[in-house]
């Protein structure tokens, strides 16, 4: 059980969790991710922490297959801008590995932005926590458990 899990297990959100056995190979953890569940990638969101100029860490959650758009972050956060956080950084802030970070049950509460591009599915995946284990759960629910704030997230 991982601390996303147990986030949602205290809620009356309604989601389900999916396994997968994790290639340690895979290039992109996202994708192979979208492979496994045979899902379309644009419905698999990875969860970034990223640094602002005044050294902030905020969330952003996207497509798998999108890269996020730096200057379309800072906007939404109301910065100068951003860049993505160091790795340790990361594992620290949130308390989980790269790879399987989720936006659900993280150590410390930032600051979260979800692409605008969630709202177009009835359901979505993020990680739930470790590498091969992802939760399914609307795009609502996800904005409300983590006060996320929709915006334009991805690049060109």
């Amino acid at each position: 059980m991982t601390p996303a899990i147990t986030a949602l297990k205290g809620s009356s959100i309604q989601h389900r969790v999916h396994e997968y056995i994790h290639d340690p190979a895979a290039e992109s953890w996202g994708v192979e991710a979208a492979e496994k569940l045979g899902v379309r990638q644009e419905q698999v969101f990875k969860t970034l922490v990223v640094e602002t100029e005044s050294h902030k860490l905020l969330v952003a959650i996207i497509p798998v297959n999108h890269k996020l758009n730096m200057k379309h972050l800072a906007k939404a956060a109301g910065c100068k801008r951003t860049v993505m956080a160091p790795p340790a950084t990361v594992e620290r802030s949130s308390g989980y590995v790269l790879g399987g970070v989720s936006p659900l049950g993280q150590k410390k509460k930032l600051n979260t932005y979800l692409d605008a591009s969630a709202l177009q599915f009835d359901t979505i995946y993020v990680s739930a926590g470790r590498r091969g284990l992802e939760i399914e759960l609307s795009p609502q629910d996800l904005m409300r458990l983590t006060q996320a704030v929709i915006a334009p997230l991805q690049a060109e």
